[in-house]
């Protein structure tokens, strides 16, 4: 069985669930979160959600307020702003190829990839890394040097 990871998971309504993956595929049609005080997995339909955040505690970093610039840590792939549909944001690095064509073209997965994850540009934040799902973006943009 592999490891369970902390995740937040983000709804496109604005619905926040914290819990645990075990087995998360970029490519799957769900997302099997088992959440935080419950004893079961449940089955989410990746469509339905917004980004799935990696982190480190499900507690936060309450009084820090995090950093939305380039530069805060070793440079760790492509520099990209993404805009979510419903207006919010997030700045941090991709690896590999420019995953955007709205049916994403990632890799090795081509079109069967989901989304894609990002880097948060502060590496002292609670999110590790985030999985954005294609279906809640509006638009990326690549930040060249």
């Amino acid at each position: 069985m592999a490891a369970e990871e902390k995740v937040v998971a983000r709804y496109k309504n604005g619905t926040l669930v914290k819990g645990y993956v075990s087995s998360f595929r970029i490519d799957a049609d769900t997302l099997r979160l088992r959440e935080q005080k419950a004893k079961e997995d449940s089955s989410v339909p990746l469509n339905d959600l917004k980004a799935v955040f990696f982190v480190k505690t499900f507690k936060g970093y309450r009084d820090r307020v995090e950093r939305k610039v380039f530069g805060l840590r070793k440079n760790s792939g492509r520099k990209v702003y993404v805009k979510f549909s419903d207006r919010e944001s997030l700045l941090g690095y991709i690896d590999g190829e420019i995953p955007w064509d709205k049916g994403f073209s990632l890799a090795k997965l081509g079109k069967k990839a989901k989304g894609f994850y990002l880097l948060p540009v502060d590496s002292s934040s609670n999110n590790m890394r985030i999985f954005v799902v294609g279906s809640a973006i509006k638009d990326i943009t690549i930040m060249v040097a």
